[in-house]
């Protein structure tokens, strides 16, 4: 009997040149069958399936939650904060909800509802995303009215995109607007709005809890993608907020909070209202993180000069269809929708002109942080000649068998020397074919001379 074909070696930990990076998506590995689900739909071919269980690459993931969205046997998670995880001084906490959480109630006729729920489940104040979201908008009419800038201007507002850019797209990380997410100055405004109204709390008491759609926005939080460290203090799951309000929003009732936001504000829950609002009609909208690869791909040979603003969302619909929600997006932006019909434009404004300030700028310039097969260029070649040596020897079936995506992947993972030949299940049963048509042939006789 042959003896078993013994695996590469290789160290136990891989080096991670994105290890500083702490990610919001996990696997749960007693849940993982290691089918080619996540593994086909990952749009930066961050998941490998090896010994049968599914493995995330943390310097491609980008926490879009694609993998979240496409696991038959919810065995990839999103990692969100509790409130308990609060240090203990931080005793007065202040919600900061997402315009998409709206848009996750039936038959809701007013946003107070939601916002009166919020104190009702113990939070001492709230503060809209959606409010800081039109503050935003005229910030970027103020940039696009230069001239010294590259166009077209894409969106700053998701996260996952930001990140894809650095990583796929760098030529690209120019063009993002340097103007803060929502979130951001939602929390500043936070802070300094219950300093007013309780003079009496400590600075240093107060949190602020953005409710978030998406593993990605938790990802912004916990590192620093702008250049400084976030001012939220913690990101709650929008899933379990929804569950809690439940209990709390009683229809018949008149709540006591005011909502501060319009129709612009609100419309930032789903694509195209982020654009819509900049009343400027040379503009790209997209969603869904293929739409998005898609997208980028033409900005970088050219194709949108014509264009002011790309807004991109990699959620379908928009942040609507986060993996933390949990209605449909496009019942949510349906819903979203009659929730704006009433409501004035905006109640946030600007004066007009003048230069957008440094306080709501990035601290530093995205950088670009392409992920390459080695540190040195002259050994990123001859790894990118061994893989194209190797690619005519595969299927190119892409079947997703092997545990690598692509078949272009797994000449990769040859290379680096994670997996071998035989890990290609149509090469080795083309393998086990020949080698038993060749027994069978040694074993038959001879023909008589």
């Amino acid at each position: 009997m042959k003896s078993a074909r013994q695996r590469p070696s290789r160290p136990a930990n891989p080096p991670d040149p994105a290890a500083a990076y702490r990610h919001s998506v996990a696997i749960d590995g007693e849940k993982c069958r290691g089918c080619t689900h996540c593994l086909a739909h990952c749009p930066t071919q961050a998941i490998r399936v090896r010994g049968g269980k599914a493995r995330i690459n943390p310097a491609l993931c980008i926490d879009c939650g694609e993998c979240i969205r496409r696991c038959p046997h919810q065995a990839k998670k999103a990692v969100f904060d509790k409130l308990s995880d609060l240090p203990k001084e931080k005793i007065h906490r202040i919600a900061l909800p997402a315009p998409s959480l709206y848009g996750q109630f039936d038959r809701l006729s007013d946003v107070d509802y939601v916002l009166q729920g919020l104190l009702e489940l113990g939070f001492d104040g709230v503060y809209e995303v959606a409010k800081a979201a039109e503050i935003v908008t005229a910030y970027t009419r103020r940039y696009l009215a230069r001239t010294d800038i590259p166009r077209p201007v894409i969106s700053s507002a998701c996260p996952t995109v930001s990140r894809l850019i650095s990583l796929r797209f760098p030529s690209l990380c120019r063009c993002i607007i340097p103007i803060l997410p929502p979130i951001e100055l939602a929390s500043r405004a936070a802070r300094i709005e219950a300093a007013k109204a309780h003079p009496d709390w400590d600075p240093a008491s107060i949190a602020t809890v953005f409710i978030s759609p998406c593993p990605a926005k938790a990802s912004y939080v916990k590192n620093a993608l702008y250049g400084e460290k976030s001012d939220v203090d913690a990101v709650l799951s929008m899933s379990e907020v929804y569950f809690a309000l439940l209990n709390v929003i009683h229809p018949g009732t008149t709540p006591t909070i005011q909502s501060q936001t319009g129709m612009i504000g609100m419309g930032w829950a789903s694509t195209g209202g982020e654009s819509s609002a900049l009343l400027n009609d040379r503009y790209l909208a997209a969603d869904g993180i293929e739409n998005v690869i898609h997208v980028l791909d033409q900005m970088e040979t050219g194709d949108f000069r014509t264009l002011e603003f790309v807004e991109l969302n990699a959620c379908p619909a928009g942040c609507v269809g986060g993996a933390a929600t949990v209605e449909n997006p496009y019942l949510a932006r349906v819903r979203l929708q009659a929730l704006r019909r009433y409501l004035p434009v905006a109640r946030q404004y600007l004066p007009r002109g003048g230069a957008v300030p440094k306080k709501v700028r990035f601290a530093k310039p995205i950088e670009p942080k392409p992920i390459l097969l080695a540190a040195s260029r002259l050994e990123a070649m001859k790894k990118m000649q061994a893989i194209e040596k190797i690619l005519p020897t595969l299927p190119g079936l892409d079947c997703g068998s092997c545990g690598a995506p692509t078949c272009r992947a797994f000449a990769q993972d040859l290379v680096e020397g994670t997996v071998q030949m035989d890990d290609c299940i149509v090469r080795l049963r083309e393998s086990v074919a020949a080698q038993k048509s060749a027994e069978i042939t040694e074993s038959a006789p001879k023909e008589s001379q």
